[in-house]
């Protein structure tokens, strides 16, 4: 963009002399501001990456990203053949059949609850319920032994623990001398989990799916869970997989559940980005206020530098270069102050809550006790790109005002 003479002129430029030393020091205050915007903006993204993270770990460790369910609320015909079809696409990494019904749980205390009949052996396929055990296990969950595991939270609103019973209620009424009573059944609690979502520690409930069958007098799964290689492509997997499976069932994706959720988790990333993005443009500002002060300082170099036979765009060129010059150095202290402040930011606020014996994140507030921080290297190009943008839309001005200096006038008091 530059010949070599406006390079070199430019670059003689930013080196501190004794008439300029001041506008060294705006200078070098100018790198200082767009390297702490640049770290911040892109340490928040980081942070705001982590939670989104850990939010559809966690959620997506008790929900399946897909969904193979009969119509009308049906139980799956043929699930077998459905699970063969299923396990047979390329992206299909695992597929377990599931009964689901809501159900009233008795102990202590009562409450509702969402109890989902599952086969321990094939669940872990599809879910991670198995490694967010806290006491008890899966495999627990054998036909006809009429255990139950229960969320944390759902466990404490029923007052029970280990080895206690539980009365399940279900909406499954039978006729009796005394009228029509739901179906009841006495369960033993053999395992707590806990995922940290509220959404299912306090209101999951897990069975044996053949004990879910014939406490709902269904004979066989309500539905096929599915794990996907890649969460991302769950749309267009289950329009596959509806092709291939018929007409007789329905296919449901994660984001057809919690797309509402996550879409606002997505807007609010955006909008921080936009909001801290003036961050950077008042750093910028800085580097306007340098280029005017050095462009009346060197009032007197521009007018010998247009009798010599430089022209507008030659002295353009000049600031432009100690402008971008600014910026890009900025931009490089910035990413590489940001990117290892994200790389190491749950390791330092760990060693402040140690220091200084204070917690940020109370497990008994948050179900996200540790501040995670993911670092993507499209949000760090990203940012680097706004800031070299605004960097240099912010030599244009002070530039052409340079560019616009009459040697006359200029030379006139010299």
């Amino acid at each position: 963009m530059f010949r070599p003479l406006e390079l070199f002129i430019g670059l003689r430029y930013t080196r501190a002399k004794r008439r300029n030393q001041f506008i060294s020091f705006i200078s070098t205050v100018s790198i200082v501001c767009i390297a702490i915007s640049v770290t911040a903006l892109i340490t928040v993204m980081s942070v705001m990456n982590g939670f989104d993270n850990e939010l559809r770990t966690r959620i997506l460790g008790a929900i399946s990203h897909a969904t193979v369910s009969g119509l009308a609320g049906e139980s799956v015909q043929n699930w077998e053949r459905a699970i063969q079809i299923a396990e047979a696409n390329p992206h299909v990494r695992g597929a377990a059949p599931y009964v689901e019904a809501q159900a009233f749980l008795q102990a202590r205390r009562s409450s509702g609850a969402l109890v989902r009949g599952i086969d321990p052996a094939q669940e872990p396929k599809v879910s991670d319920i198995d490694k967010h055990m806290i006491d008890g296990k899966l495999d627990v969950l054998q036909p006809g032994k009429w255990n139950i595991v229960l969320g944390r939270e759902l466990a404490m609103s029923l007052g029970v623990a280990m080895g206690d019973h539980v009365t399940m209620a279900v909406p499954e009424f039978r006729a009796t001398p005394m009228g029509s009573v739901p179906r009841l059944r006495s369960f033993t609690v053999a395992g707590i989990f806990e995922l940290g979502m509220q959404e299912f520690d306090s209101n999951l409930a897990l069975i044996s799916m053949q004990d879910a069958q014939r406490l709902n007098s269904i004979d066989g799964p309500t539905g096929i869970r599915l794990r996907l290689d890649d969460m991302f492509n769950a749309r267009p997997v289950a329009k596959e997989l509806a092709n291939n499976l018929g007409q007789v069932y329905r296919m449901d994706t994660w984001m057809d559940s919690h797309a509402n959720f996550f879409s606002a988790i997505s807007m609010e990333k955006k909008v921080m980005f936009i909001i801290l993005s003036l961050i950077i443009l008042v750093a910028v500002i800085n580097l306007i206020s340098m280029l005017m002060m050095l462009v009346t300082d060197k009032q007197a170099d521009i007018a010998i530098l247009r009798t010599l036979g430089s022209t507008p765009r030659s002295i353009m060129g000049m600031f432009m270069v100690q402008g971008v010059l600014v910026g890009f150095v900025g931009i490089g202290f910035g990413v590489t102050l940001g990117s290892l402040l994200s790389w190491r930011l749950p390791q330092i606020v760990k060693w402040i809550e140690r220091t200084f014996h204070t917690t940020f994140l109370s497990p008994d507030v948050y179900y996200i006790s540790e501040l995670p921080s993911r670092l993507q290297m499209d949000d760090v190009a990203k940012v680097a790109l706004v800031t070299f943008l605004f960097s240099l839309l912010a030599t244009l001005y002070p530039a052409w005002r340079a560019s616009r200096t009459q040697p006359a006038q200029a030379l006139r008091y010299e």
